[in-house]
Order: C-alpha cells, then structure tokens, then sequence
C-alpha cells in the first residue's frame, strides 16, 4: 500500500506478542526509547491462542511501575490489529508519535531526539 509512518518509529518484529516480556519494554526505555508500543493480533484471533492477552497483561502491568515510579504511564501502549489493516498501523505510528511527542523526552533519556518504538 506504501503507506508511510514516522521514521522515528523503530519496528521490532516477534512471532508472537506473547514473547515480548515487561524486560523488553522496561529495557527499551531505558536503552532510549521515549515511547514504546506492541501491536498485536485481534483480541480472539491469535495465532498462539492466548499470547495478546499476555502482552496486554505485560504493558499494563509496565504502565502501572511507570505511574509508581513517577512517569507517564502514556509511554507504553498496546494496539490491536490484523495483518490486512496496515492502514490502520500508519495511523497509530502518527497516534503514538503525536502522544510521545507531546510528553517530551523521556525523563531516563539521555538523547535529545524524540523515538517511539514498536
């Protein structure tokens, strides 16, 4: 569809949702990141029965540490759709681009660039 989303999106791809721990996200942010989501399968329909519902679970569980510990719980987010809606992905990149944007630089970032990363 050569559909564009921000180039400070950076796409790391996993076979499943599932894999991605609370480390991986925790870690990104600490290595960097100001912003980080995970794209998943339709709720119902993945591919390994329950791993979407596992990452959501994950990045809930992130969002609640970063509100804790005195960050925006906005840096991390979880979407969920199909391979056909990349469309759709586009303007979740631009969403989340806006939304890190607009918290600013993540306070244990040492860059100054603004990143969010999937």
């Amino acid at each position: 569809m050569r559909l564009s989303y921000p180039p400070e999106i950076k796409v790391i791809q996993v076979p499943c949702t599932g894999r991605v721990d609370i480390i991986h996200l925790l870690n990104a942010l600490e290595n960097g990141a100001d912003g980080v989501y995970v794209a998943g399968c339709l709720e119902g329909e993945c591919h390994y029965r329950t791993g979407n519902l596992k990452a959501r679970k994950r990045v809930a569980y992130v969002q609640k540490v970063l509100a804790e510990i005195g960050m925006e719980p906005d840096r991390v987010a979880m979407f969920n759709l199909s391979s056909a809606q990349g469309k759709r992905f586009a303007e979740i990149a631009d969403e989340i681009t806006a939304r890190i944007v607009a918290l600013g630089p993540s306070p244990v970032n040492k860059r100054s660039k603004t990143h969010a990363t999937v």
